[in-house]
């Protein structure tokens, strides 16, 4: 059943036009970058580069969309920050991670609003940003690098590589997880509101501080 479909009492919302605006830009930049790192990444996928409008087009654009991509995130963990410290809650879903992943949501235990494993994709995500920046930034500016730390060159290559690969696990994780394991994932950051059934069964923390701010207003 769509979301549209649902009654208005019978809906709660999740996501804020702000952060489901700030979502998509930051998806979309790291998305871009994704598609282009991997072009330069291997001559088996440069074709993306060419889908993209060429290979100059996307070495041009890369860093500038890489810098928006890094703008949202920190656009994000303002926004975010304080809804993703992990604790006690968290490590009794991590414990009960395998139930998640088979879809035993009885067996879970209640979270708030992000559950463990979005809280570690969060972070993957924010920290794999700092060092995507710090040593894309070096290669960027190669000429900048004084002469005496040219062995730093390699080393930030590896780093930026490293930091990729980690982020783009993640980020297969994360659609995979949103798209095919918990329906309404999507629809929730489209709309910005899930049913009441939807966030009981995998949020009933949060669903009781919401519905009990509900009855507080009445």
């Amino acid at each position: 059943m769509s979301i549209e479909a649902i009654p208005l009492q019978e809906r709660i919302e999740r996501y804020s036009f702000e952060e489901r605006i700030c979502h998509w830009l930051t998806g979309l930049s790291y998305l871009y970058c994704m598609a282009t790192g991997l072009a330069f990444y291997s001559p088996y996928l440069f074709w993306i580069a060419t889908a993209l409008g060429g290979g100059p087009t996307s070495r041009f654009w890369h860093p500038f969309v890489g810098l928006a991509f890094v703008a949202a995130a920190m656009w994000m963990h303002h926004i975010w920050r304080r809804d993703m410290t992990l604790t006690d809650y968290d490590r009794k879903w991590f414990d009960k991670s395998k139930d998640y992943v088979e879809n035993r949501d009885d067996l879970v235990p209640p979270q708030w609003r992000f559950n463990g494993g979005q809280k570690v994709f969060y972070w993957a995500m924010f920290y794999g940003a700092f060092l995507l920046l710090l040593s894309g930034l070096v290669m960027w500016f190669p000429e900048y690098v004084p002469f005496q730390l040219r062995w730093v060159r390699p080393i930030v290559i590896i780093v930026h590589e490293g930091a990729a690969l980690i982020t783009i696990g993640a980020f297969i994780i994360h659609i995979y997880m949103g798209v095919f394991m918990v329906p309404g994932s999507v629809t929730a950051m489209v709309t910005g509101f899930v049913s009441r059934d939807w966030a009981w069964t995998h949020h009933r923390l949060w669903y009781r501080q919401v519905m009990g701010r509900r009855t507080t207003r009445k």
